[in-house]
């Protein structure tokens, strides 16, 4: 485990036309477990990073937060120090060196976000919004579901990536995630990430088929965000506690996950 040292407390200017506004937060969300949100998260930071951006990991998973866990990170503060009161968001966020970005890690097993009041939760997803004003992009890693925690840290103005990896009831939950986003926000930019498939082809048909039931029952025509497809590769990063873009760079979800963060950053959020 590699130990991060002090967390960070200030950051330069990025973008300050942004703040006040989340168009910068990126929802990364599922509905479900087990579709790979996780590594799709830290990688998709790593790539942007390595694009030249400045990019903040947010660990929200209520419970199994597991981003400093799957890095090999030890960090001297965590999520808990927000929800007790003893730290602000800034104080805890860390650098994370080898992949270039920050992060900001959770609490595994405590389900502490899941216990706040709709007012702390607010509070927290006004924090990150103003936190928007000194980085290009904050990517919101949330838990599987749609709880309260979830709805309202996903309630900005930013892309919401909803990821699914076909299977039925990963299709289903990924489904109502959707609509019950469109019941709160009609106009939220809501996309499609399909991961963990055979091939291009195979992706393009989960898309479709969920498509087909936004269109039929929601009267939405939520965007393609990307395919990524199945590699052996990354649970090899993940059993080496090692960034999939680190250890296999040239890996084909490494660069379906890189067009990803390209097709993110020509959209200009």
């Amino acid at each position: 485990m590699t130990d991060t040292g002090s967390p960070l407390t200030h950051r330069p200017d990025a973008h300050p036309a942004t703040a006040g506004t989340g168009r910068n937060l990126i929802t990364i969300a599922s509905g479900k477990g087990g579709v790979g949100k996780t590594v799709l998260s830290t990688s998709l930071a790593h790539a942007l990073a390595n694009a030249g951006k400045k990019v903040l990991l947010f660990d929200g998973d209520v419970g199994l937060a597991n981003v400093d866990i799957q890095l090999g990170l030890m960090p001297e503060y965590d999520l808990a120090s927000v929800i007790s009161g003893d730290k602000k968001l800034s104080d805890v966020a860390f650098r994370y060196e080898e992949g270039g970005f920050d992060i900001i890690a959770g609490r595994s097993g405590s389900g502490s976000l899941g216990t706040l009041d709709t007012d702390h939760l607010s509070a927290i997803h006004q924090e990150l919004i103003r936190l928007g004003s000194i980085y290009d992009y904050i990517l919101l890693d949330l838990g599987a579901g749609i709880d309260g925690a979830v709805r309202t840290l996903s309630s900005s103005a930013g892309p919401k990536l909803v990821v699914t990896n076909g299977e039925p009831t990963s299709l289903t939950d990924a489904y109502a995630f959707i609509k019950v986003t469109h019941q709160q926000q009609p106009n939220a930019d809501t996309r499609i990430l399909v991961n963990m498939v055979k091939s291009k082809n195979d992706g393009q048909k989960v898309y479709d088929k969920l498509l087909t039931a936004c269109r039929n029952f929601l009267q939405l025509e939520p965007l393609l965000a990307g395919i990524v497809e199945q590699d052996d590769k990354v649970a090899g990063a993940i059993r080496s506690q090692a960034a999939l873009l680190s250890r296999y760079p040239t890996s084909k979800a490494a660069g379906d996950i890189e067009a990803l963060a390209a097709s993110l950053i020509q959209g200009s959020v």
